[in-house]
């Protein structure tokens, strides 16, 4: 479809918006989707609705997934667990859906100067349903954008309009659910174009620009948070690496991923240990019962060696002879 046009197309399962299953039914069983929602026939009622009543963009409330006791695929975040109560925002993101937003409208959403609230779900309504060659394009103007807003539900996790996109197409992992896939050829090409555009360049979030004197070229130091996404926005004290493209990193020195290794360590040399005490507690208690096994033995056959002994014909003789004297 030509960008002169303003039919937007959609690309993906048009009946799901590309949306979790157990998300999108969810979302049809909510009552704030089916009465709330409802009476919202207009883009510019929808549009209010996400400035007064989102607060986050986490596709569930806070606290209302019940995910314990399910391991493998039924407790990561493929969303195929115990559901929730849906979150507003996505409830809203798929009535925007309902409605059929035309290309200009999306575009609206996107630059709005109202709410940044108002701007992700545009951006996120983007990310679902266009086309994954599309999607740089879509995004690469707004790529260093420094509006912030949280999007963890309860708080706790600011991000930067630009942080998040750059997230959104490198990763599909969104808190408790996923984005569509993006084919390898189309991710290859995306991260082509991401190197080329170069880091977020805003001073946010331990995120600044210096120079080297000696090069007289601009070097960049970032919080690294998008190479991290465990901790999506701010990331703790940090020591600065340089990568291969010359850039200055700051990597938290004592980050996430190294605690969940040593970790992993010690659950190994835990049960590497009690193993070991498992295997010489039963070779204890093998050879205990070895040595009883073959006392019993022993005495059994010396019972039964006098039992013959004193039942032979010579024995019985002596016995008679000593009777009649």
């Amino acid at each position: 479809m030509s960008k002169d046009s303003n039919v937007l197309s959609i690309w993906g399962n048009k009946e799901s918006m590309n949306l979790n299953s157990l998300l999108l039914d969810n979302i049809m069983q909510s009552q704030y989707f089916k009465v709330n929602l409802y009476e919202k026939k207009t883009y510019h009622e929808v549009v209010d609705e996400i400035y007064y009543q989102v607060k986050h963009l986490e596709p569930w409330e806070r606290g209302s997934r019940k995910t314990s006791g399910l391991t493998g695929m039924c407790g990561g975040v493929r969303g195929v667990s115990g559901g929730g109560i849906v979150s507003t925002a996505y409830c809203i993101l798929y009535k925007l859906y309902t409605l059929k937003l035309t290309r200009k409208q999306v575009i609206s959403l996107t630059i709005h100067t109202d709410s940044p609230y108002i701007r992700a779900l545009g951006f996120m309504y983007i990310r679902y349903t266009q086309p994954p060659n599309e999607l740089f394009e879509w995004f690469e103007e707004y790529l260093d954008d420094p509006e912030t807003l949280d999007v963890k539900a309860g708080g706790g996790c600011i991000m930067s309009i630009g942080q998040m996109l750059r997230q959104w197409l490198i990763r599909i992992e969104w808190f408790d659910t996923l984005f569509p896939r993006i084919p390898v050829p189309a991710q290859k090409e995306i991260m082509e174009k991401l190197h080329a555009h170069g880091p977020y360049k805003h001073n946010n979030y331990n995120t600044y620009l210096s120079y080297d004197d000696d090069a007289g070229q601009q070097k960049v130091t970032s919080s690294n948070a998008i190479d991290m996404p465990e901790t999506f926005g701010n990331v703790a004290s940090s020591s600065s690496s340089t990568d291969r493209n010359g850039y200055h990193h700051r990597v938290s020195s004592d980050s996430y991923r190294n605690k969940k290794y040593r970790s992993s360590r010690d659950d190994r040399s835990r049960s590497r240990s009690t193993d070991r005490h498992r295997y010489d507690s039963s070779d204890r208690y093998r050879s205990h019962k070895h040595y009883h096994d073959q006392r019993r033995s022993s005495s059994r056959d010396d019972r039964r060696r006098h039992h013959y002994r004193s039942r032979s014909p010579a024995t019985s003789n002596s016995r008679s002879r000593n009777d009649r004297s």
